[in-house]
């Protein structure tokens, strides 16, 4: 059984819409996929009425968070929640804040783009993204791409849209701590994602990941494209002292990476684990 547990569909920023998304994940031989788009449920449905005999889908989100650094400081972390109640009520206001204030970040990105005369505009792309769906720096990395500035995304984020260049705007992040009590409150089930992703920038050390698991987190994504072995063989061990669940996933976005579906797989046993504690909402369809 091959099992990925973390994928983006137009819902947020990949390139699949949704139907595409489990249309592809059963094309290149998965048992189950987690369809976990930013802040976002709004691709749920979709994937759930295309879903192809022999998959099984998890529904999910990935949630942008800011976290205790472990170091005195802060940064961003990524919470992968599973099989949550979409219509809880802190949920759905959460999920509402957050793709709000994100299309404010996003219009004052284009907005100072725009006034250094490159070819962007704000109105016309954030017309292009629903408001049930997640806007984000992908979708400005795709115009930059479509308007001839750059060649790929990779290349949007290194000249125009890091953390450290000129139109850098801050955004507005709920404490991980929050969000796992929200999620476990919505009988869904958290894994940390890409923890120790240190190419991306700054990361949580394992004591901040002990304490978060006193509060509720069940997982860490261990197998991931932006892991090197020796932060895999750091987390996996680290699981094996908390009794953490330990997942795989390509982080697939589409054709806004070259990562592919099924890159990176989770353990049946693992998926079975998260299954067995979510009270939220179940997985759907039949594996193979």
């Amino acid at each position: 059984m091959r099992i990925d547990l973390h994928a983006h569909s137009t819902a947020s920023d990949g390139t699949d819409t949704p139907a595409e998304l489990v249309a592809n994940a059963a094309a290149q031989g998965l048992s189950a996929l987690a369809i976990t788009d930013h802040d976002t449920t709004a691709g749920w449905a979709e994937a759930v009425a295309a879903l192809p005999p022999g998959l099984r889908l998890v529904r999910g989100a990935e949630l942008s968070c800011v976290s205790p650094d472990g170091r005195g400081g802060h940064c961003t972390v990524h919470l992968l929640a599973y099989l949550f109640d979409p219509e809880a009520q802190a949920v759905v206001a959460e999920h509402s804040r957050t793709r709000a204030a994100r299309r404010v970040r996003l219009t004052r990105i284009a907005e100072k783009m725009a006034a250094d005369g490159l070819p962007i505009d704000a109105e016309n792309l954030l017309a292009e993204v629903p408001e049930d769906s997640t806007a984000g720096r992908p979708h400005l990395a795709m115009a930059l791409m479509r308007a001839g500035v750059v060649s790929s995304v990779d290349e949007a984020f290194a000249s125009y849209l890091n953390d450290r260049g000129r139109y850098y705007v801050p955004s507005s992040r709920t404490p991980v701590e929050s969000q796992i009590e929200m999620i476990n409150a919505a009988g869904g089930v958290t894994v940390l994602a890409h923890a120790f992703a240190h190419r991306r920038g700054p990361t949580v050390t394992a004591e901040v990941i002990k304490e978060l698991v006193g509060i509720g987190l069940a997982g860490v994504e261990v197998d991931h494209p932006d892991h090197d072995e020796a932060a895999r063989d750091e987390l996996r061990a680290l699981a094996a002292d908390l009794d953490l669940i330990t997942t795989g996933s390509s982080d697939y976005h589409g054709t806004n990476k070259v990562i592919r579906l099924g890159q990176e797989t989770t353990a049946p046993d693992q998926l079975d684990a998260i299954a067995e504690r979510a009270t939220g909402v179940p997985v759907v369809g039949s594996g193979q």
